[in-house]
């Protein structure tokens, strides 16, 4: 009989994005996300994602981007693929988000665990 450990658990790894996008910059933001999170969801180890828009609050962000990976051994495949695909459009995403005011704050999760 063999004892499963913490380590040994594979968890799901959230990536979140928040974005203030200016009125002006919507429609190509949008249009940008959809596009991005297409070749995401064609990915090894995509599970689901959510696209969400603010509809009320005070918070700064009006929106953002929620995807899960099975585990967090999917993440450096994924970026790179992402990588390809804006060299593909011929796009700096950094530059693009500057040029349109976008502002982004963007970062991973796991599930929280308590000790």
């Amino acid at each position: 009989m063999s004892s499963s450990t913490q380590a040994d658990v594979i968890a799901p790894l959230y990536r979140i994005n928040k974005f203030v996008v200016p009125a002006s910059a919507r429609a190509d933001f949008v249009d940008l996300v959809e596009k991005t999170l297409a070749v995401i969801r064609s990915q090894e180890g995509y599970v689901k994602d959510l696209f969400l828009e603010q509809h009320a609050g005070p918070g700064k962000f009006n929106f953002c981007t929620m995807i899960e990976f099975a585990s967090e051994e999917f993440a450096p495949k994924v970026a790179a693929t992402i990588a390809g695909f804006d060299q593909s459009l011929g796009i700096d995403r950094a530059t693009l988000m500057a040029k349109l005011g976008v502002e982004t704050d963007s970062a991973s999760y796991k599930s929280f665990q308590a000790a």
